[in-house]
């Protein structure tokens, strides 16, 4: 079983960083491959990044790239997203998700942090 919980969310105007932490319980995080997802109001959840196993692979969403940075500290239990020159259209519900590395689909979730873009 693995539980996560995120944080770093909040109020920023355009142009701002936030960085989101997601902590991980359990003995085997480094087996997990974490992922970053967002939903924003009245639209479907969406992809954003994630990140491999061992922090070697990672892939974006096409409206996050060049803007946002997935990184993991596996000693910590604890996976990062860096949101550099966030716009308004970023404003969402962030989930951290989890899933083993063997898997295709997140089977464990966060229970999300408000990430709020001003213009």
């Amino acid at each position: 079983q693995v539980q996560l919980v995120e944080s770093g969310g909040g109020l920023v105007q355009t142009g701002g960083s936030l960085r989101l932490s997601c902590a991980a319980s359990g003995r085997t995080f480094s087996s997990y491959t974490m992922g970053w997802f967002r939903q924003a109001p009245e639209k479907e959840r969406e992809f954003v990044a994630f990140i491999t196993w061992n922090g070697s692979g990672t892939n974006y969403a096409d409206s996050v790239k060049g803007r946002f940075t997935i990184s993991r500290d596996n000693a910590k239990n604890t996976v990062y997203l860096q949101m550099n020159n966030l716009k308004p259209e970023d404003t969402a519900v962030y989930y951290c998700a989890a899933r083993y590395w063997t898997r295709t689909d997140y089977n464990y979730w966060g229970q999300g942090t408000q990430v709020t873009v001003s213009s």
